[in-house]
């Protein structure tokens, strides 16, 4: 691919750290005060890189301004999501342009194409005043269809003039871009061929997933699990309905789905499927767990499986593998990143139900070897993500930005890192 290094974590190197420079991420998080453990290792990873400011959403309707490792402006979190595109695009706006002027911000972080929309605005602005700011637009999954994977939308073709519009602004004004995986990376280079694009994964606290302490001994009921948000994307209905093939071979088997109700009918859909199929006493929902709790059930899992139908990375495989867990998931996005066929899990087709069942089947019926691929899986997951490696892959980026703001030529990004 023309003008474009992919950077896997463990390959990255001792690449110094960038200037102490300022920087900004605009996306469309949401962030505590305090902030949960999670985000509070990342940006304590970050600080050393240079001062971070970040604009997001807060968890409820009241704006905040904090700083814990970094600055925090978190925008209201209005209740329908159009109302906070709306906000992103007007608010987030006047905000960036604050904090580049206020705070001497030279880096941009959109956290993708379409809230990287006042990000790409305020660095337009911004030149007018002669403040030179390079953008980098990251993408997390498949910012062209996965929306569509998520919800019913009324009016689909003007939603996808609006976003086409949006994404194409945005990663024209780009400078540098990063993707998470393979899949999302060739995905930015069919939009844009000429500029440069960074590979490394999305935050993982694989620390909390490697270091968990419950004893793997033989459960009692075995476990397949899943973890991850209740929506239609996640293809869970697919998974009960296999789950439900094989239940009367594996009475004892417990089908956990662990998750937030992101689309409440659909969790109760998903609910009312159960029932129908009678095996309310066979599948327990349980809601969001914090990540401690999570990995506890992920590491007495059988098999971790996550059915979605598009991923940008499927960074929960990883964290369920890193506990000793093999996975099963689809064969979508950056999962084959992931997922070593017949090593440390199984890929199946999206929405292939009956391939789906087999391969639970097969987890169920041979521990022995199942738990051999959590060995592989475990092993994977450590070599795959470090903390260390996610910092120098900002570090690269930051250094890259450094060289463009010193060349004073935007949108032209270098040809090597």
């Amino acid at each position: 691919m023309k003008n474009q290094e992919y950077v896997r974590t463990q390959t990255l190197g001792n690449s110094k750290n960038s200037p102490n420079i300022a920087c900004c991420w605009i996306g469309g998080a949401r962030y505590s005060h305090p902030l949960d453990k999670t985000s509070e290792k990342k940006f304590r990873a970050l600080k050393p890189l240079g001062e971070l400011f970040i604009i997001g959403f807060s968890p409820n309707i009241l704006p905040r301004q904090f700083t814990e490792h970094a600055h925090f402006y978190l925008m209201p979190q209005l209740p329908w999501a159009i109302l906070r595109y709306a906000e992103m695009l007007i608010l987030g706006t006047i905000l960036t342009l604050w904090i580049i002027f206020r705070n001497r911000v030279q880096i941009l972080v959109a956290q993708s194409p379409y809230e990287g929309v006042a990000a790409a605005l305020a660095k337009k602005m911004a030149s007018c005043f002669g403040r030179k700011v390079v953008l980098v637009v990251e993408s997390h999954g498949d910012f062209e269809e996965s929306l569509f994977l998520q919800k019913q939308i009324r009016f689909t073709g003007i939603y996808r003039l609006l976003m086409r519009y949006a994404a194409n602004f945005t990663l024209n004004s780009a400078d540098l871009l990063r993707s998470v995986s393979h899949v999302t990376g060739q995905q930015l280079q069919r939009w844009l061929s000429d500029k440069s694009i960074v590979q490394f994964p999305t935050w993982t606290d694989i620390e909390t997933f490697l270091n968990v302490s419950v004893p793997r001994n033989e459960p009692e009921s075995p476990k397949v699990v899943y973890a991850g948000v209740l929506t239609y994307l996640k293809g869970l209905t697919h998974l009960v309905n296999a789950f439900a093939s094989i239940a009367q071979d594996f009475t004892q088997t417990k089908l956990v789905i662990i998750g937030r109700e992101d689309d409440k009918t659909y969790a109760d859909q998903l609910k009312a499927q159960v029932r129908k199929l009678g095996l309310e006493s066979q599948v327990q929902f349980i809601s969001q767990l914090e990540q401690p709790e999570l990995a506890k059930y992920m590491s007495q899992a059988s098999v971790f499986v996550l059915p979605s139908l598009s991923e940008g990375l499927g960074r929960v495989v990883l964290e369920a593998m890193a506990t000793g867990t093999p996975a099963i998931a689809s064969k979508v996005g950056g999962i084959p990143d992931i997922v070593q066929e017949g090593i440390n899990g199984f890929l199946v087709p999206p929405g292939d139900e009956k391939a789906l069942a087999e391969r639970l089947r097969w987890m169920l019926e041979h521990p022995t070897e199942a738990k051999e691929m959590g060995r592989y899986a475990r092993a994977f997951a450590e070599q795959f993500f470090s903390t260390e490696g996610y910092v120098q892959g900002y570090g690269k980026i930051f250094e890259a930005a450094q060289e463009l703001l010193n060349q004073g030529g935007m949108n032209h990004a270098p040809s090597t890192f």
